[in-house]
């Protein structure tokens, strides 16, 4: 099998893509007199009601979560009993408040390094907790712990996932990997080259790249320091030069510091722009790659409108692109959501007929609603 074909199958398969990491952009939600003027239609997408910010919920939570009251708030959760219950508790919150899915992930990684440390690095310990929820941020939390204090980490690369060797494990090695070397992406990739089969390696790679590109989950104002200089000659560094194994995922995470340099928060045309600079990557032969990863975050990031989403792959000009950034929206919508019939839920809300097509054909549906 081609890598390109196994970067394709990842991103339908973002247990493995990790999908994914919200960073770099504090997503809080803003305060009713904060919120853009709205539209004909009322407020504008995604806005939160002016009635839900003025109290808490009767349970005592507050009516609006922001990442770092959400954070607190299951910390303590996991202190006063165990991780299972604070990553329950998560699962609830993310499902039944869809913009927390924003920030869900790197809490979750937050607890799994948290939960390292307080199991004195007994990992089997550790991931003994259903730790599925945000695309298996939790594990590569730990996992990234593991090898942050790991004596010898070229050989634990091999062992820490052994005998499962999952893919959301194997990814979170590569995020390790790259607090390990350093973000030096040639060492990085020379760790992933240990892993034995081709799909592992890839897998091993997607943790780098999404780490390069967003290299510090912990601390939402982190941005990628890549050279200005080679990103002035190459929009697309490093990706080109990466050998043809690692390409794909390397493209397919570039929107991410794309969209964080672009401060997509208070901008959201930067995700149709987004897909406009992936067009630098055709030479390269990365643009599909390029475009799907678009899509993928733009659904991450918009997951509460996920019409909204669907229009701005609708912006391309291209049919090959349209399609390539619907992928991606399926992609990302179906792993966060792994319950049945996820993807035609997705499809029935999208208003474009041709975006709603490529949607069905990505998810393996019929052409047309049933």
């Amino acid at each position: 099998m081609q890598p390109r074909v196994f970067a394709v199958v990842t991103a339908v398969l973002l247990a493995v893509l990790g999908l994914g990491s919200v960073m770099v952009t504090d997503w809080t939600p803003k305060s009713a007199t904060a919120l853009a003027a709205p539209t004909a239609g009322g407020q504008r997408p995604g806005a939160v009601p002016a009635t839900a910010a003025a109290s808490p919920s009767p349970t005592g939570d507050p009516a609006v979560w922001t990442r770092s009251t959400l954070r607190n708030k299951l910390m303590a959760e996991m202190e006063a009993t165990d991780p299972g219950v604070a990553l329950a508790d998560l699962d609830k919150i993310s499902k039944d408040k869809p913009y927390t899915v924003r920030f869900c992930h790197p809490i979750a990684h937050e607890l799994g390094h948290a939960a390292v440390q307080r199991y004195h690095q007994d990992f089997q310990k550790v991931i003994s907790f259903p730790h599925e929820t945000c695309a298996a941020g939790y594990l590569h939390g730990a996992v990234e712990e593991m090898l942050a204090n790991s004596k010898d980490p070229q050989s634990d690369i091999l062992t820490l996932c052994a005998p499962a060797n999952t893919g959301p494990c194997i990814h979170g090695v590569g995020h390790g990997i790259m607090f390990v070397t350093k973000q030096d992406i040639p060492a990085a990739r020379a760790l992933c080259d240990k892993f034995p089969s081709q799909s592992r390696r890839i897998t091993c790679s997607e943790g780098v790249f999404m780490q390069l590109f967003a290299p510090d989950e912990e601390d939402e104002k982190a941005k990628a320091n890549l050279p200005v200089d080679k990103l002035a000659a190459e929009p697309l560094y490093p990706c080109p030069e990466q050998p043809a194994l690692y390409q794909s995922a390397c493209f397919f995470y570039a929107p991410t510091f794309f969209l964080s340099s672009h401060d997509y928060a208070n901008h959201p045309e930067a995700f149709a722009q987004a897909l406009q600079w992936c067009l630098n990557a055709q030479a390269s032969g990365g643009a599909q790659d390029c475009s799907r990863g678009a899509g993928s975050r733009t659904m991450k990031y918009n997951l509460d409108r996920p019409d909204w989403a669907a229009q701005q792959c609708a912006t391309a000009k291209d049919t090959w692109q349209r399609k390539a950034c619907t992928q991606g929206l399926v992609s990302y919508y179906t792993v966060n959501d792994t319950s049945a019939g996820a993807a035609g839920r997705l499809c029935a809300q999208l208003t474009d007929k041709e975006i709603q097509g490529y949607c069905r054909s990505a998810g393996g549906l019929s052409s047309t609603l049933d």
